[in-house]
């Protein structure tokens, strides 16, 4: 145990703001699977956290193994992420498992387990956006030669995802938008790029509306948007719970285990785990968890900070913001302040491979960390050779 201790390296922080996540997330898990379990496993509700524990285990596998790599072969990976990524999610979208009009899920044969082939683009994408932002800064406001060569791969990959997931690809979209900016690429392009997303899915929105069924992921992104809208109880079933999950927490929540709105809400261990949690653990717990999330940005800008190495310090602001920036839309839907969208709370919402993923993101994040120690040491070792 010492040995493993000892070779456990980056931001000890992050590494702690992890485990709070995972034990929050057995939890809220274990209190919020009743009725999934009666549903499909006679009740046995050790069935899914023990599986869902198997994952946490795993995933924590996986961010140790990738906090030991040097981040800066993330460069030569992210490449081969993206060749990798394209035709997997071409592939989920031709033969994916189709649940609720989206095509999301491929199956890993061996293990007979679904994965979002979205999450891993989203590593990737940002990988190699973070590697084309860094190797260009010499000619970063140019249009041909550095604006061009990163916003195409933006646009294929997020192009493949929005299909069936909008809202993963609007997250993905604008981390990419928040790297480009922190990598100076011109205001004019980055403008130019909004409002060209902004036209595109608005066209899209109304050849929906105008032509029903073409499109029926866009059908249902529009009935979200009108049932936020129009805040009527009878079309928003899903926040009414969840509110009704909120108020009855309080301040301080029921109590562990004492949820009953579990067994009203649809998807209450995924998508509205925070609502669980809010009352389970009240106000209290619900702001405990907002500022982990909030923490493990600062703890990434300032290890971006002290990075020397472009690619290091958009690595880690990239992928921190993406996670962040979805655990926050995650809590806004929980609290009525944004349109249902479908995105598990990170590290904590009951999943799969979604968990490895978010895993090896932020292992990613502790290599980046890792890395400034180690030049830390060189620099403090050569001071001290000096003198």
């Amino acid at each position: 145990m010492k040995q493993l201790l000892d070779n456990i390296k980056g931001d000890r922080a992050i590494w702690l703001l992890m485990l709070i996540l995972a034990l929050f997330s057995i939890l809220v898990v274990y209190s919020s699977i009743s009725s999934l379990a009666y549903k499909y496993q006679q009740g046995n509700t050790m069935y899914y956290l023990g599986r869902h524990t198997f994952f946490l285990l795993i995933g924590f596998g996986l961010m140790y193994v990738t906090h030991r790599i040097k981040y800066t072969y993330f460069s030569r990976i992210s490449q081969l992420l993206m060749l990798v990524s394209i035709p997997l999610l071409l592939l989920t979208l031709l033969v994916g498992s189709n649940i609720n009009s989206a095509s999301r899920w491929l199956v890993i044969p061996i293990i007979n387990q679904s994965f979002q082939t979205s999450d891993l683009a989203k590593v990737g994408l940002i990988m190699y956006v973070a590697r084309a932002l860094a190797i260009r800064q010499d000619s970063i406001k140019d249009f041909s030669s550095s604006f061009l060569p990163i916003i195409i791969p933006i646009f294929i990959i997020i192009g493949l995802i929005l299909p069936a997931n909008f809202s993963t690809a609007a997250v993905l979209f604008t981390a990419c938008l928040i790297l480009m900016f922190i990598g100076r690429i011109s205001m004019k392009y980055i403008f130019g790029l909004i409002a060209t997303g902004i036209l595109l899915l608005s066209f899209g929105l109304l050849l929906a509306k105008v032509y029903p069924g073409l499109l029926p992921r866009a059908d249902t992104w529009v009935k979200r948007i009108e049932s936020f809208r129009s805040g009527e109880s009878g079309d928003n079933f899903q926040v009414e719970q969840s509110k009704i999950a909120i108020a009855t927490g309080g301040i301080t929540g029921k109590g562990p285990g004492k949820s009953t709105q579990r067994n009203i809400l649809p998807h209450p261990y995924s998508d509205f785990i925070y609502a669980i949690i809010l009352e389970e653990y009240g106000l209290i717990g619900g702001s405990v968890i907002l500022f982990v999330y909030l923490i493990l940005l600062f703890r990434s800008i300032k290890i971006a900070q002290s990075c020397d190495r472009v690619f290091g310090s958009l690595l880690a602001i990239g992928i921190s913001f993406s996670l962040v920036f979805q655990a926050l839309i995650n809590m806004a839907v929980a609290v009525n302040l944004f349109p249902v969208t479908g995105q598990p709370l990170p590290m904590v919402s009951m999943g799969g491979t979604s968990i490895w993923f978010t895993c090896i993101a932020v292992g990613v994040i502790l290599s980046v960390s890792r890395g400034v120690e180690e030049d830390q040491k060189l620099k403090e070792g050569g001071v001290n050779a000096v003198a």
